[in-house]
Parts: structure tokens; C-alpha cells; sequence
């Protein structure tokens, strides 16, 4: 039996347009990947280093995500916030939210104090928590966002100990008219007794096994598409 190859042009243009398009969308990942492993590689040596001593000057966010930061002052006790959704080990809870005046000024700083756990079939019931009175001093991580949950329906109004899903620190400035740095701590350290706070943070998010994943996937395209036109030539040509 003679094997032979039937090459056919329309197939062969077809092919190779899956193969470009495989190929340029798998680096276009490969790109972003290496992008987000720069990135976590520069969080990673931020957050090697000492402590960020934060004054009351106002600072953009991205240079300190991911930097450790302490900051002296006091909370402002009657803006407490909480963050709906927001489940530690399989439990319902709220991360508890406080404004925090750094001393000797008027500007303020988000601090996300801990988790709380909610009580259960009592959605609007606030957990009790205390909070340091005094000039005291917060250690923790700086933090761009909290995260995003999904909202539904429209969203409350940012007030003292209101129940949000989500809230950027834009949203609170307008609503306290307070001055605030554009981005969160958060508090770090175990919990003084009274507080009643969990301090287990999740780990950030940067997705860079999701770009590797679909670059593999618009590789096997790529590579798929050049078989099926080999094989599919050289049994037409064996026929």
C-alpha cells in the first residue's frame, strides 16, 4: 500500500490560522503569568521587610500592597463597620472594619481589626467586640481592597455599623468626610483579651496558575489543530 499526503489549500489556511492564533494567545498567558510572578515575587520582598513606619501624609496604594506597615493613634470607636460574607474555617462571619486617626493628625486609616463570627439565624445582629482606648500602636499589612463578594440588590449606605458586602476607602471618605489613607491594614498580632477577633488572613490572590493553565490550553488547540490536518492529509492520500 503506497502512503501518500492529499494536501488540500482551504484545510492547510485553516490550520494554520488555529495554529497562529493557539500560539499567539498561549504567550499572550505566558506573558501575563510572568507578569503576576514578578509581581508576587516584589510582594514577597515587601513583605520581607521591617515595618513601614506610616505617618499622616497621604500614600498611594500600590507601592505599599503587600508591605508591612505600624502606624500610632486610635480608633475611632462609633465608626464601626463590618464586611458581610466572609467565612473563616467553614463559619459564617464579617470582618470587622474601623477607622483608625494616626496621631498628631487629622488623617485616618482603614484597619480591618479581624473576623467575627455572626450569630446564627440573627443576620442583623452585631457581634461584640472591644476596642483599645487611647493612643495605641497597629502593626499589619497593607491592603489595596478587602476583596470583592457579589452584591445583590442595591448596596446600604456606608454609616457607623452598618453591614456592607463590599467598600473602598473612597466610598468611606465621602460618607464620613473624614480624611483617608487610599488603602487597608491588616492588623496583624493575636487578639488582647476582650477583643474577640480572629486575625487568620487569606493569602492573596494572583491568579497565576489560571494564565498557565489557559496557555496550556491554547497550546493543545494549536497542536491539535496541526495533527488533525497531518493525519487527516495523509489518510486521505493513502485512500
Amino acid at each position: 500500500m503506497r502512503i501518500g499526503f492529499r494536501f488540500r489549500t482551504i484545510p492547510f489556511v485553516a490550520t494554520v490560522l488555529l495554529v497562529a492564533l493557539g500560539v499567539a494567545l498561549g504567550q499572550w498567558q505566558d506573558r501575563r503569568a510572568a507578569t503576576k510572578i514578578a509581581l508576587q515575587q516584589q510582594m514577597s520582598a515587601r513583605a520581607a521587610q521591617a515595618p513601614l513606619v506610616l505617618g499622616p501624609q497621604l500614600q498611594e496604594a500600590a507601592p505599599l500592597e503587600l508591605r508591612t506597615v505600624s502606624v500610632a493613634g486610635e480608633f475611632v470607636a462609633d465608626w464601626p463597620l463590618f464586611l458581610d460574607n466572609r467565612p473563616q474555617q467553614g463559619k459564617v462571619g464579617f470582618y470587622l472594619l474601623m477607622p483608625f486617626k494616626i496621631a498628631g493628625s487629622n488623617t485616618h486609616v482603614l484597619v480591618a481589626r479581624g473576623w467575627l463570627p455572626r450569630y446564627t439565624g440573627e443576620h442583623d445582629r452585631l457581634p461584640e467586640f472591644d476596642t483599645p482606648s487611647g493612643t495605641v500602636i497597629v502593626t499589619g499589612i497593607a491592603r489595596a481592597a478587602m476583596g470583592k463578594v457579589m452584591q445583590l440588590g442595591q448596596p446600604p449606605a456606608v454609616a457607623p455599623r452598618a453591614i456592607l458586602q463590599n467598600l473602598e476607602p473612597a466610598q468611606f471618605a465621602a460618607a464620613s468626610k473624614l480624611s483617608v489613607q487610599p488603602f487597608f491594614i491588616e492588623q496583624t498580632g493575636p487578639s488582647v483579651a476582650g477583643e474577640k477577633l480572629v486575625r487568620d488572613w487569606p493569602a492573596p490572590a494572583l491568579g497565576v496558575e489560571k494564565h498557565q493553565g489557559y496557555a496550556f490550553q491554547w497550546y493543545a488547540l494549536a497542536a491539535m489543530a496541526l495533527l488533525f490536518f497531518v493525519i487527516t492529509g495523509f489518510r486521505r492520500g493513502t485512500k
